[in-house]
């Protein structure tokens, strides 16, 4: 392997290692800010684990076709060791601010859908809900007063068909049927 090689291997590495930085502190943050379960941050860890250490070897296999060599893991350290000095705090601050406009924006998206969605069609509920129950009361308002004004029709039309109903007779679930349609009929009207 020629000096060159080496030295871009060296230098990916560093870039592997400051992103391994990154994505650690990315990681750390959200697990505060979100209040992940205890038992949760350790598969998240080893997940974090395991993700790093194929980031890292793909890089190194693409940088030197995998050869493993003392200076990617002085490149790893150094990348990691620059990252935690330079860039940390800001890449913290800026998971910081990234959840909180996140959790923001879903709070704004939440108060959107209850006044533009949920209360209008809670309304049209209760105004559905009022007409039809307003109906039905007109209904048997109408029904009232066109049974009170059929009264002296209905006592001719008994008097006309007392004959032929006599003549019938009804089977006992029909005169149990009748009864009862007749004790509902009372109750509502």
């Amino acid at each position: 392997m020629n000096p060159h090689e080496q030295w871009m291997t060296l230098l990916w590495m560093m870039v592997s290692g400051a992103a391994m930085g990154m994505a650690y502190d990315s990681y750390r943050v959200l697990a505060g800010e979100l209040r992940f379960p205890k038992w949760s941050v350790h598969v998240i860890d080893l997940l974090y684990w395991i993700g790093a250490a194929l980031f890292v070897f793909r890089m190194l296999y693409a940088a030197n076709h995998g050869q493993l060599r003392f200076y990617v893991f002085v490149g790893l350290f150094a990348g990691v060791w620059i990252y935690f000095l330079i860039g940390s705090v800001t890449t913290r601050r800026f998971v910081v601010m990234l959840v909180q406009a996140a959790m923001s924006l879903l709070s704004i998206l939440t108060t959107l859908l209850d006044v533009l969605l949920w209360k209008p069609l809670k309304l049209l509920f209760s105004l559905l809900k009022g007409s039809l129950k307003l109906i039905w009361r007109l209904m048997m308002v109408v029904l009232q007063v066109v049974w009170k004004l059929l009264t002296p029709l209905r006592a001719i039309l008994r008097w006309i068909c007392s004959p032929i109903i006599s003549r019938l007779s009804m089977p006992a679930w029909g005169k149990k049927a009748a009864d009862k349609f007749k004790a509902v009929w009372k109750r509502w009207f």
